[in-house]
């Protein structure tokens, strides 16, 4: 996926992350944050539900890339949203930090 990033100072850059990297993210945040993740109860859930994992043929990887954009541009938007005590940690910041690989972009 492709993501534009402003960050505070108003500075943007693009990064690339895979499906795989947003999923791992939510994990990390989900242990971090066991009671806003909604562990305990959940109704106190605040973090952001992801697009759940699909297992398709090597054919459909894009259809859905294609069907994840919306979801994902909404956790990723409801995720900057969140209280700074989630929002501003540094789990969150090295998700959204460029990379050297963000330089040499993944072809497909």
């Amino acid at each position: 996926y492709i993501i534009n990033v402003t960050w505070s100072d108003l500075t943007s850059q693009i990064i690339y992350r895979r499906y795989s990297k947003f999923f791992d993210l939510q994990m990390q945040l989900l242990d971090k944050f066991p009671i806003e993740g909604g562990q305990k109860d959940p109704k106190q859930r605040i973090i952001p539900f992801l697009p759940g994992k699909i297992l398709f043929r090597r054919s459909h990887v894009r259809d859905v890339a294609v069907k994840r954009l919306k979801p994902i541009d909404e956790y990723c938007r409801a995720l900057v949203r969140l209280p700074p005590h989630i929002s501003q940690c540094d789990e969150v910041f090295r998700f959204f930090e460029a990379r050297p690989e963000d330089l040499n972009p993944p072809k497909e």
